[in-house]
C-alpha cells in the first residue's frame, strides 16, 4: 500500500460528491450498532447455523495457542463448498480482507480499474489506497466492456445493492476477454451462496473473494477467503498475512460450511420473503429485481423524501440502509430481507 496514496485519500475526500468517502477515508457500510432498533440496514441471515456456538466456545482451548497456518479443515471445506482445489484457499479474516488482498497483489501505483456502480464503495477505496484510478462503468454494462489496458475488472455477483446475479455465460465470456487481455478478473461472490449459481472459483485469471458473513450471520467472527489459481494462487499466498484466520473463525467456518440442510433452508426462506416483499413494497417503491438477501427501494416522486422514510423508520424501531451512499444513487433505500415476523415490522412500519 502507497503511503502517499493514504494520505491523498484522507485529504480528498473520494471523488467529488459521488463518493461517500468521509474525513478518514473509510466508506459508510450498514449495520446498526443500537440494540433497541431492528437493523435491516446490514443484510445478513438473521438466523445462524445450529451448533454455531458450541463450535466457537469449543474453539476457546485451540484459541490458546497459535493456529495452524495452513487451516486444512477449513480450507477443504471451503474448497467443496465453492468446488475448486483446497490449495486454491487463501483464508482471510472475512471477506473484505480478501478484496484487499487481491487488489493489493494486482494493482500498480497509476493503474487503471474498471469498478462497478452503483456498487460496494470499498472497491474504488482500495483501488485508491494502491495508487491506482478506478474507472467506473454501470454494473449492468460491465460484462459488454474491453478489459484491455486495465491491471483489474471487478465484478459483485449478486451486485450489491441492487441484487442482480451477473448473466452466467456473460461472466464466464467477460472472464475469457479478461484472460486473453492480460487482465485479473476479480469476483466478489459475498452474496452468491443464496443463489443456485456456481462459483468461478479456481478459474485461471480469476480471483474470487468470499465470505462467510452474510449466508451464515456472523458478522462479528470474521470468516472469509479468496481463491485463485496459477500466478494469482502464488501471489495471494506470499502476501496473506500469518494466521490471517483465528482458531475461532476457522472452526466456525468449517462447522458452517457442513450444513447443508441449513443453507437450502436459508436460499428457500428469502426467495419466498423477497417475493413477497417485493410485491407489498411495490405499492409504494420501485423495487429493483433481486437474487440477494436484499432489496433497492428508489423512492417515487411526489412521495416522501429519504430522510422522512428513515427517520419515520427508525420511530418505528427499524434501521434501513441509505442507498444514497453508493454512487448513482440518490433517492434510494435498501433493506434486508430478515425472517418473516420481522419483515411484517418492516412492511407495517412503511404501511405497505
Amino acid at each position: 500500500m502507497d503511503p502517499d496514496s493514504v494520505d491523498g485519500l484522507r485529504a480528498s475526500g473520494g471523488d467529488g460528491a459521488a463518493d461517500a468517502i468521509g474525513p478518514d477515508g473509510r466508506v459508510p457500510h450498514g449495520s446498526s450498532d443500537d440494540p433497541d432498533l431492528l437493523d435491516f440496514s446490514a443484510n445478513t441471515n438473521p438466523r445462524v447455523p445450529p451448533g454455531s456456538a458450541r463450535t466457537y466456545r469449543e474453539a476457546f482451548d485451540a484459541a490458546r495457542s497459535y493456529p495452524a497456518d495452513d487451516y486444512p479443515e477449513f480450507r477443504a471445506a471451503a474448497a467443496t463448498f465453492v468446488e475448486c482445489e483446497p490449495e486454491q484457499v487463501i483464508p482471510t479474516a472475512g471477506g473484505l480482507e480478501a478484496i484487499r488482498l487481491a487488489i493489493q497483489t494486482t494493482v500498480r501505483a497509476g493503474d487503471s480499474v474498471l469498478i462497478p456502480y452503483p456498487s460496494f464503495g470499498e472497491y474504488a477505496r482500495e483501488v485508491r489506497l494502491q495508487g491506482g484510478t478506478p474507472e467506473f462503468v454501470p454494473h449492468d454494462e460491465l460484462l459488454s466492456v474491453d478489459p484491455s489496458g486495465h491491471a483489474l475488472a471487478i465484478v459483485c455477483t449478486p451486485n450489491n445493492p441492487t441484487g442482480e446475479t451477473a448473466d452466467p455465460s456473460a461472466l464466464r465470456a467477460f472472464a475469457d476477454d479478461c484472460l486473453a487481455a492480460g487482465t485479473t478478473l476479480l469476483v466478489d461472490e459475498a452474496f452468491l451462496g443464496f443463489t443456485g449459481e456456481p462459483s468461478l472459483a479456481g478459474r485461471e485469471g480469476v480471483i474470487v473473494a468470499r465470505s462467510l458473513t452474510k449466508l451464515f450471520g456472523l458478522p462479528g467472527v470474521r470468516m472469509g477467503y479468496a481463491v485463485g489459481a496459477g500466478t494469482a494462487r502464488d501471489r495471494l499466498a506470499t502476501a496473506r498475512r500469518a494466521w490471517s484466520m483465528s482458531a475461532a473463525a476457522a472452526a466456525v467456518g468449517t462447522h458452517c460450511y457442513g450444513q447443508r440442510e441449513f443453507v437450502a433452508e436459508t436460499k428457500a426462506r428469502v426467495a419466498e420473503e423477497r417475493a413477497r416483499m417485493r410485491e407489498r413494497l411495490a405499492a409504494r417503491f420501485d423495487v429493483f429485481p433481486s437474487d440477494a438477501p436484499f432489496l433497492l427501494l428508489a423512492v417515487s416522486d411526489g412521495d416522501e423524501t429519504v430522510d422522512e422514510i428513515l427517520v419515520s423508520a427508525r420511530e418505528a424501531g427499524i434501521a434501513l440502509r441509505d442507498a444514497r451512499t453508493f454512487r448513482g444513487l440518490d433517492a434510494h433505500v435498501r433493506v434486508a430481507v430478515r425472517a418473516p415476523d420481522e419483515n411484517d415490522r418492516l412492511l407495517d412500519a412503511l404501511d405497505v
